[in-house]
């Protein structure tokens, strides 16, 4: 078919997508914050005409099972030690290597501990979008050494990008206050879910439908996962289970911890790493929802267990009060004691709980949405670059 100089033309003035490449994550289809964070933002700047790549860390991914694409995502693997203390940065810096030669219109870094390399990335004339996540720095994993290594890249990152993206209030209220800088609030979204009627996954698991406690979220110390399963024994919920929902790594000293303190308590539910159908039935049959963390950023399974509209009790660190959830629904960090209370008064008013789940539900689907995400994301991209794209 022939075409005419009117279209060409037309062609040629097109702007052409903008090319994002993404570092700083696991991998999409790996547990974490981060990555849940990339698996709903992405398909839908995808949708919104960027062309986007998402840098993977090889060791998490079978070479036989490797994808390409997901989702109009290209999925690019770079090797990294699996020492956590050196993943991150080994990573990023060949990411950063990467990305000097791909030449992306703007480089994406995620997370404090990559904005360590985004001097790196500025020298070699890359455009620089950092999110700050949270402060990792205070996770209790990491020793002094690393920890003075976060703060760092938390400086490091927040100043020398372009434009840098914060996802709670009280993180632009602190990168403010610490760096002078003023950072772009774009909170993570809910997802907009229907509640699951299948139960395949209770019946794998040996649950019954509204009897039993879950915590979703990465096996670390900082997630506190011990506290949980030590209130859970002291409330003696008659009938009742707690599912922990997390990947166990062989020979990582937390998890084998959890294992130990799981194997003392039959009622103690360990099911590794879920997502998809599985975990769907998990949220939609829960009794309570449990986030008992020392630190968090902007707790995407928070918003996941109120769009599920389970009953949720949380720590109560500021960016879990953040959410507009009742006072009385918050314990402090490690009062396992206080936690334990909590647990028996929510099991034994499920009637008012359900009362107040409901409103929860509509005001988070309100207020917190991937979609304005998306598009405040795309935004910021485009002012990073000023938009000035080649033609065609």
């Amino acid at each position: 078919m022939a075409v005419s100089i009117d279209e060409i033309a037309v062609a040629a003035d097109r702007p052409r997508p903008l090319r994002i490449m993404v570092l700083g994550l696991r991998g999409i289809a790996v547990q974490g914050g981060i990555e849940s964070h990339a698996r709903m933002l992405y398909p839908l700047l995808a949708r919104l005409g960027c062309e986007i790549e998402v840098v993977q860390r090889g060791p998490y991914f079978p070479r036989g099972g490797r994808r390409r694409y997901w989702r109009g995502i290209k999925l690019t693997y770079l090797w990294s030690p699996t020492k956590p203390v050196l993943e991150t940065a080994v990573h990023t810096l060949l990411g950063v290597l990467y990305a000097a030669v791909r030449r992306p219109d703007v480089l994406h870094l995620h997370a404090v501990g990559p904005g360590l390399l985004a001097p790196l990335a500025r020298l070699f004339g890359l455009r620089v979008v950092l999110t700050h996540h949270g402060p990792d720095y205070e996770r209790e994993k990491w020793g002094a050494s690393a920890k003075v290594l976060l703060r760092a890249g938390e400086r490091l990152g927040v100043r020398f990008a372009h434009r840098p993206i914060v996802v709670s209030p009280t993180l632009r209220d602190e990168v403010a206050r610490r760096y002078g800088v003023g950072a772009e609030l774009i909170p993570n979204g809910a997802p907009k879910v229907l509640p699951a009627v299948t139960r395949r996954s209770l019946e794998r698991f040996g649950l019954a439908s509204g009897r039993y406690v879950l915590c979703v979220g990465r096996l670390d110390p900082g997630k506190r996962q011990g506290d949980l399963i030590e209130a859970f024994r002291a409330a003696q919920l008659l009938g009742w289970k707690l599912v922990i929902v997390g990947g166990l790594s062989i020979g990582d000293r937390y998890c084998e911890r959890i294992r130990a303190c799981a194997a003392l308590d039959p009622n103690v539910v360990l099911t590794d790493f879920q997502a998809g159908a599985t975990l769907r039935e998990l949220y939609s049959h829960a009794g309570l929802f449990v986030l008992p963390s020392a630190v968090e950023g902007h707790p995407i399974v928070l918003l996941e267990a109120a769009t599920y509209g389970v009953p949720i009790l949380a720590s109560a660190i500021e960016a879990n009060l953040a959410l507009p959830l009742p006072r009385d629904r918050y314990f402090r960090v490690g009062d396992t004691r206080g936690l334990a209370t909590l647990l028996r008064a929510a099991v034994s008013e499920p009637g008012a709980e359900r009362e107040r789940c409901d409103k929860l539900r509509s005001l988070v689907r309100t207020r917190y949405s991937w979609r304005r995400a998306a598009q405040l994301t795309r935004a910021v991209y485009g002012d990073a670059v000023g938009e000035a794209l080649p033609r065609g």
